[in-house]
């Protein structure tokens, strides 16, 4: 169980990642990162998923 917030708003992963929502929610329509709520229409957003992305994606 981890002890650390893992799921967030898109706000929230937003500021907290440096990533704009735009490409959060691309992640997310192209099965890269997890997200909870209605399908469709995600309300939470995977911070480890988010930190396992910016990792792999190289910086220009």
């Amino acid at each position: 169980m981890s002890l650390t917030k893992n799921w967030y708003t898109f706000d929230e992963a937003a500021s907290k990642y440096g990533v704009s929502i735009q490409q959060l929610l691309l992640w997310v329509e192209n099965g890269l990162v997890r997200s909870e709520g209605d399908e469709g229409n995600p309300n939470l957003i995977n911070g480890d998923d988010i930190e396992m992305e910016l990792n792999l994606t190289p910086s220009v």
